[in-house]
C-alpha cells in the first residue's frame, strides 16, 4: 500500500512537471541574464556588444553601446526599441551621408543629414518603420532592446 502511494505521488509530480513545461517557442530573459550575456559579448569596432536571439520574422538583440552608431536603413526590418539604461540621442529621418549596401535591404553610412533628434533615456521606448534612416548618438552607453520585425 505504502508503495502504491510513493509511485501515484511520483506520477502526479511528473504529470504536473509535464504540464508545467513551457510551451514550444516561449522564452524569457530576466534583467540579470541579459546583463550577463551583454557582459559576455565582444565589443565590435562601433564599440557595441550585442545579443542576439532569432525566431523565424522577428528576433530580439540586447544592445550596449558605448559610441555612436552608423546611420541605417532597413527595407524589410521595423525596430521596436527599449530603452533600458544610459542617455543617448536618435536621430530619424533625413538621407544617409556616404550610403552603402552592407546586406540584402541594409544601408549603412556616416551620418544623416535633415533628420530630426528624439532623446533616448530609460523607459523610452521606440518604432522605426521600414525604410526610415535612423542613427544611435551615444555619448557615453546606452543599453537597450531592439525587436526586429521582417515587414516583407
Amino acid at each position: 500500500m505504502k508503495l502504491l502511494s510513493v509511485l501515484l505521488a511520483t506520477m502526479m509530480l511528473f504529470a504536473a512537471l509535464l504540464v508545467a513545461a513551457d510551451p514550444e517557442g516561449f522564452a524569457m530573459f530576466n534583467g540579470p541574464e541579459l546583463k550577463k550575456r551583454l557582459d559576455a559579448a565582444k565589443m565590435d569596432e562601433h564599440k557595441v556588444r550585442q545579443d542576439r536571439t532569432n525566431w523565424g520574422n522577428h528576433g530580439l538583440l540586447a544592445i550596449r553601446r558605448e559610441g555612436y552608431g552608423e546611420a541605417e536603413v532597413h527595407d524589410t526590418q521595423v525596430d521596436v526599441i527599449f530603452v533600458r539604461s544610459g542617455e543617448g540621442t536618435l536621430i530619424i529621418g533625413g538621407t544617409v551621408v556616404d550610403p552603402r549596401t552592407t546586406a540584402p535591404g541594409e544601408i549603412r553610412g556616416k551620418s544623416i543629414t535633415g533628420g530630426v533628434s528624439k532623446k533616448m533615456a530609460p523607459g523610452d521606448v521606440f518604432h522605426i518603420p521600414a525604410k526610415l534612416p535612423h542613427q544611435m548618438l551615444v555619448p557615453k552607453m546606452l543599453s537597450f532592446e531592439v525587436v526586429k520585425v521582417d515587414s516583407k
